[in-house]
């Protein structure tokens, strides 16, 4: 995942930072993602589901929000509107530098942000909530009995997670009164609220009462025993998943290219020092190499995707050479290794020659007179023998042929 910091101006002129991650290869939407209350964009949560969702694609900026994180200004200037229009703000820098943003993202009081937001961003297909608030005014559980006392003096200091922010009666107003009912009502995108049934920080009811307010199209998702702030990095990560497969059919389809030829694969370089896209038919992937070779392991390596066409041939031809002559063969796995060794057949005992190494693990109640036969017919799949055969590779400048 690449990361790019960010920064950009909010309606009130203060300075907002955030990071953008970026897919490897051309980015397929954006998504704007929004904190929880106190957090900043480099909560665990944040990052995780962003980096989730760069893997299929989804370019993620989150930011920090007035007076929390890297941004300027002062907590005590923040208050749920200002958050709202930071958001209006951060959908506006990715219209104008990179590209509007498909989807919202909101966890916790983020999340009731998203909803605020939604309307006044029309390039928005799809939300999400994470641990969300029906109500914003929910925290104001957090403050206890010093409501009274911001009430009463107009501001005072709250500890929040060891942290201390001063709240003034704005906080307070600003939080009461949303009508997050009519919003949801209103929303006219598809909605998919996220939640833990043992959220002990926002309880299930209020993903009920986001669920029942909303209109269709909407989606659960419970995210059993994971906690408020999703510190488990198994939770975070499969919430990322879970966002990019529910928005896929709400995202622009990919662009098809163009194969001329049945069997034909296509790959075409990115912005990245080695990352590939590859098509082939209707599949899509990457390939790359790995962080230590200055790629960004986005996907398998050249070497990587050989040794699979060479196992995943090998185990089909002996799977069906097993089912034709009724041979007990339950499972086969296919393990190998690519390597550059001295060739006992060069002069002088000097030079290296290429070697892949397999091994083949089959199951089943099989004789041994079985394993032996299999093991031979595995050097008669079809990739076995065009890499031992009398191969040709034949280079075209595809340029020069389309004139």
């Amino acid at each position: 995942m690449r990361s790019e910091k960010i920064s950009f101006t909010n309606a009130e002129g203060v300075q907002l930072a955030g990071a953008l991650d970026l897919p490897p290869g051309r980015p397929r939407a954006f998504a704007l993602f929004a904190h929880c209350f106190s957090c900043s964009s480099q909560s665990h949560a944040a990052k995780r589901i962003a980096q989730a969702l760069t893997l299929h694609g989804i370019a993620t900026l989150r930011f920090d929000f007035t007076g929390l994180g890297a941004s300027g200004g002062e907590f005590a200037d923040s208050h749920f509107a200002a958050n709202v229009e930071d958001l209006r703000q951060a959908a506006r820098y990715l219209s104008e530098k990179w590209q509007a943003p498909t989807m919202l993202v909101g966890h916790s009081l983020g999340g009731a942000a998203v909803i605020a937001a939604a309307g006044e961003v029309p390039s928005v297909k799809a939300v999400v909530t994470i641990g969300a608030p029906f109500d914003p005014a929910h925290v104001l559980h957090h403050f206890g009995s010093r409501i009274d006392e911001i009430e009463r003096a107009g501001a005072a200091e709250i500890t929040i997670a060891g942290r201390t922010f001063t709240v003034r009666k704005d906080f307070l107003d600003a939080a009461r009164g949303q009508d997050q009912g009519r919003r949801l009502a209103e929303l006219k995108r598809a909605l998919l609220v996220v939640h833990s049934p043992v959220d002990e920080i926002v309880g299930i009811d209020n993903a009920r009462e986001i669920f029942d307010a909303a209109r269709h199209p909407k989606s659960f998702m419970s995210l059993d025993g994971a906690d408020h702030l999703l510190t488990n990095k198994r939770d975070g990560e499969q919430v990322g998943s879970m966002i990019a497969s529910w928005v896929e059919r709400y995202l622009d389809p990919v662009p098809e290219v163009a194969i001329n030829l049945e069997g034909t694969v296509q790959v075409r370089s990115t912005d990245g020092k080695f990352l590939q896209d590859v098509v082939a038919g209707e599949h899509r992937f990457v390939a790359d190499e790995p962080l230590r070779l200055g790629g960004w392991d986005a996907g398998p390596t050249p070497y990587d995707l050989l040794l699979a066409g060479l196992g995943t041939c090998t185990a089909m031809t002996i799977k069906l050479f097993a089912a034709r002559e009724g041979i007990p063969l339950h499972d086969v796995s296919i393990g190998l290794r690519h390597d550059r060794v001295h060739g006992q057949d060069c002069e002088a005992g000097q030079g290296k020659i290429e070697r892949i190494t397999r091994h083949v693990d089959l199951s089943g109640p099989l004789s041994d007179e079985h394993r032996t036969l299999l093991l031979k017919i595995a050097d008669r799949c079809p990739v076995h023998r065009t890499l031992e055969g009398d191969l040709r590779i034949e280079t075209v400048d595809a340029g020069l042929a389309r004139t």
